[in-house]
Order: C-alpha cells, then sequence, then structure tokens
C-alpha cells in the first residue's frame, strides 16, 4: 500500500514540474536570473536554469533543439531564421524589457563625453589617441565583445553604421570581462549594458547630432527616448514548446516581473 501511494505522489509531482531551459545573451543574464529566481519562488514545482554564451549561441541552441528560450539583445539574422527553417522550428518572438546601450571608459580618463562619428573613428581604428578627442596622450585601448554577441552586432549596426571592428580591437567572452578590463586600464574604451554600470567604469555621455547635445546612458533617459542607443531584449522560443515556457513568459511581463526589469537596471516595457 506504501508503495503504491509514493508512486502516486512521485508521478505527480512529473507531472505538475516542469524544467526550462533559458541560453543566450550575456546582456539579459541578470535580468533573466533574478526574473527566474522569483518565478520559482512563486512556483515551486518549475526548475528554470539560465546560462550566458551570447545571443548566437542561445539562437543557435533554439535551432538544435538544447534550450526552451534563446534570450537575444539583437533580432534574428536572416541565416539563423533559414536554419529555424531547415530544422523544422516555428519560432515566436517577444520582448521582454529594453537596454540602453553605455560606452564605458575608466574613471581617471578625463574625457566625458563623445559623439557617434568620434566613436566610429575611435572602434574602427581610425582615432587611436586619447589626444584627439579632448584626452591625455594615451593609446586608446578598445574593448569589444566577440563576434556572437548580440551587443556586437547592435554596436557596430548602430553607432559604427556598419562598418568593421579595427583589427587590433580586443574581444571579450563576456560583459563582465570587458567591465574588468576598462576598470583596470586607464586608456580603454568598452561598451556594456545599462544594468552592468557600476563604480569601477565610467559611462560616457553621448551626441547623437553632431555634438550639439550629450545625454548620459541612464534608466531616466532610456525610458524618455532622449538617450540615442536603445535596444529591445528579446526571447524567442519555437511554438512546440510554448505551453511549457508561457507560465514563465507571462511572469515576466506581468506587472511583478517588469518591476524587476527596472531594479535589476533595465527599461521595462511601460
Amino acid at each position: 500500500m506504501k508503495r503504491v501511494i509514493i508512486s502516486v505522489i512521485v508521478l505527480a509531482f512529473a507531472i505538475n514540474s516542469q524544467a526550462q531551459r533559458i541560453k543566450g545573451s550575456d546582456t539579459m543574464l541578470p535580468l533573466s536570473q533574478k526574473e527566474a529566481e522569483t518565478f520559482m519562488k512563486n512556483n515551486s514545482s518549475n526548475k528554470v536554469t539560465v546560462t550566458g554564451g551570447g545571443s548566437g549561441v542561445g539562437i543557435a541552441a533554439l535551432i538544435d533543439g538544447t534550450t526552451d528560450l534563446a534570450q537575444a539583445s539583437r533580432k534574428l539574422k536572416m541565416d539563423e531564421k533559414i536554419k529555424l527553417q531547415e530544422a523544422g522550428v516555428t519560432y515566436k518572438e517577444v520582448i521582454a524589457a529594453y537596454d540602453a546601450l553605455a560606452v564605458v571608459v575608466n574613471p581617471e580618463n578625463k574625457v566625458g563625453q563623445l559623439t557617434r562619428e568620434q566613436l566610429e573613428g575611435i572602434f574602427i581604428g581610425k582615432i587611436k589617441n586619447w589626444k584627439e578627442v579632448g584626452g591625455d596622450d594615451a593609446k586608446i585601448i578598445v574593448y569589444s565583445r566577440e563576434t556572437s554577441s548580440g551587443t556586437y552586432e547592435f554596436f557596430k549596426e548602430h553607432v559604427m553604421n556598419k562598418k568593421n571592428f579595427a583589427n587590433d580591437v580586443l574581444s571579450m567572452p563576456a560583459t563582465g570581462a570587458i567591465i574588468q578590463s576598462v576598470s583596470q586600464t586607464k586608456g580603454a574604451i568598452g561598451y556594456v549594458g545599462l544594468a552592468y554600470i557600476d563604480k569601477s567604469i565610467k559611462a560616457l555621455k553621448v551626441s547623437y547630432d553632431k555634438g550639439k547635445t550629450f545625454i548620459a546612458p541612464s534608466m531616466e533617459t532610456a525610458k524618455n527616448k532622449t538617450y540615442p542607443v536603445v535596444r529591445p531584449l528579446y526571447y524567442y522560443y519555437s511554438s512546440k514548446v510554448e505551453a511549457k515556457v508561457k507560465s514563465y513568459l507571462d511572469f515576466v511581463l506581468s506587472t511583478e516581473g517588469q518591476k524587476i526589469v527596472e531594479q535589476v537596471g533595465y527599461v521595462p516595457l511601460k
């Protein structure tokens, strides 16, 4: 009799429990981790695992069926859409939040603002010394995310006008590595999501009107759309797992989930 009862309990738990996998964008990692943590507290039968690696890594996992949700800081590329189609995956897209992409330097750097054109010049290798943009006579050391990163793609398209990065740009595997490198290197410059800004780095004001107005990245300037480098953050999933991921996505988009968005340092949808 005892064996039957135990079996029924185990079976009931197996039916009710849902293990969900989220993978991809490093930018979204703190957001998904906090959302998943709170979601699991409210839904004890659900388990959510979150890993980074970059938007491209998450989308590749969606294509080969090794993740339920791909988190991405950019939209799907055409070749990824083709691969999803070839794999028989009908995908859906959800915008979870927005993010301001900040350009950061070492706190000792006296430069506090740059135009989009100056940023382009630095990252393509045309501007190589800080004195060319009002700083000290010191070499500019440029850090970037690696090519699998959605942040890399977004920065290249929206800040660099789709021009190529200079050959001597140092590629970093994760946002944390950029923060560490910039914080320890006086002549360094890089870019990170708003939620990652801390006292170890300095965020620059940016101008997209050739130097007429310079705006600092912040929750306020991202919300009122005066900061020029704001992007949506996405979840992608196969329609086959919609029932499985619905409760988590509903939570992220709920009032409570969107409060977490802002608490962690991202921009809520409303």
